[in-house]
């Protein structure tokens, strides 16, 4: 995909080499020289300077042909309007970082498929971090409804050396819990287990789960917060 982002601010231009590294042509757009320097020579992206709300640098930098844009300029009214011109411009996908919840709505009615509240997800991912300290990292799906969790298997957990099969028929095992996902050493492909599947010790599963059931889930489990890695979770 062809991706057009809007300022090379630092989640910008972490967000272009993340999108270079999965294979995608980058763009960013910047009125600060430096940082557009610094995107072809560091990061390896093409860079425009000027702005990134203005038609005529949009249309240098090839908005027309983009399959994507993001928008992380400095401030909401800024990212609007990118959004707006992008749709304008029939870009298929935009997604922009929102600062404020009350630019909510208008980035909806302006046409962003995704909108990325930073502060909620700091938010949220700092006060699971606390009140999960177990989980190394936490999806939200449906408003909320569903987790998917990410959880670390030591050696003193009670699944270690068990099949998925035999897990999952223990009565104690949260019902309508799933393992859908195994990872037997951090530099292992994440795979789908099936029943006969043994969850080593010093691997990560990855469970679908409810809301209300995760510290059921985590006590199942075994998990003991005083053997558990230090995780970074967010960058």
């Amino acid at each position: 995909m062809y991706v057009l982002i809007g300022g090379a601010g630092m989640m910008g231009l972490r967000l272009a080499q993340q999108l270079l590294e999965m294979g995608h042509t980058v763009a960013v757009i910047d009125t600060d020289p430096l940082a557009c320097q610094y995107a072809r020579e560091k990061v390896g992206v093409m860079a425009f300077e000027g702005s990134a709300v203005s038609t005529t640098v949009l249309v240098e930098a090839g908005i027309s042909k983009a399959d994507a844009v993001a928008a992380t300029l400095r401030n909401d009214a800024l990212n609007l309007a990118l959004v707006m011109l992008a749709k304008h411009y029939g870009v298929p996908h935009i997604v922009v970082r929102m600062r404020e919840r009350d630019f909510a709505e208008p980035y909806r009615l302006a046409g962003a498929s995704h909108i990325i509240s930073t502060i909620d997800l700091a938010v949220t991912t700092m006060a699971n971090a606390i009140e999960y300290p177990e989980i190394q990292s936490m999806m939200h799906f449906e408003q909320g409804q569903v987790e998917v969790l990410k959880l670390p298997v030591p050696g003193d957990c009670y699944v270690a050396g068990r099949t998925v099969a035999h897990i999952a028929q223990d009565p104690r095992f949260p019902a309508g819990s799933l393992i859908i996902g195994y990872q037997c050493h951090s530099c292992a492909d994440l795979v789908i287990p099936n029943g006969s599947t043994v969850l080593e010790s010093g691997s990560t599963i990855l469970v679908v789960t409810k809301p209300g059931l995760m510290h059921q889930m985590i006590d199942f489990l075994g998990l003991c917060t005083s053997h558990l890695p230090t995780q970074e979770v967010a960058h």
